[in-house]
């Protein structure tokens, strides 16, 4: 070995970050985000833990960095909790399809017809989904944390469906609808499956 030379874990280098990425992407899709560690991911990298946290801080920070996410959709939980309860479902629609049809919404669609073809990038999306959004909010309209997770399953169903109906297979008249028309034909049902009898 040439003096000097060391061995070892790799330092930073201009590569690091997608490389960081990519083991986290591997990470995240194969354990989930609540199992995957920042040490496992930084194993799999090849480089310390402190390198990580240097790239992305936390890492909630490195799950959206690896969705390449428009937007974090945890920042709209709270808006959608507050307000009553037997309206909650209508709250939650209307701020999907405002963001939908925002800007940040076209690179959402992209997330979603990727998912559509990858299984990884299936496994983030679920992650992203209910983890980030879905999940929070069912828990506080649900204390049973079974039936919360059926819950939040459930919302994603409609939600995706959805999504997919109107912007990746623009099927008409959804794809044209207006957002009252929608909110007034789908929330009833939402609102079933966030807090009506699912035993029926």
């Amino acid at each position: 070995m040439a003096a000097g030379a060391r061995s070892g874990r790799r330092p930073g280098t201009s590569d690091t970050r997608d490389q960081i990425l990519s083991a986290a992407r591997e990470e995240f899709a194969r354990a989930g985000y609540d199992a995957a560690t920042v040490r496992a991911v930084a194993a799999s990298a090849g480089v310390d833990t402190a390198l990580v946290h240097y790239y992305f801080g936390t890492k909630e920070k490195l799950f959206l960095a690896v969705m390449d996410a428009p937007f974090d959709p945890r920042q709209y939980v709270d808006s959608v909790l507050q307000g009553p309860r037997d309206r909650i479902a209508e709250r939650l629609l209307r701020t999907a399809l405002d963001l939908w049809d925002s800007p940040a919404g076209t690179a959402a669609v992209a997330v979603l017809r990727s998912s559509m073809a990858h299984d990884r990038s299936a496994a983030l999306l679920r992650e992203f989904l209910l983890k980030r959004a879905l999940q929070p909010i069912a828990e506080s309209m649900e204390p049973d944390p079974e039936l919360a997770r059926w819950r939040a399953n459930l919302v994603a169903t409609q939600l995706m469906g959805l999504a997919s109906m109107r912007y990746l297979l623009a099927i008409e008249p959804l794809a044209s609808a207006s957002h009252e028309r929608i909110i007034d034909m789908i929330a009833p049902n939402l609102q079933r499956y966030l807090t009506g009898d699912l035993c029926r």
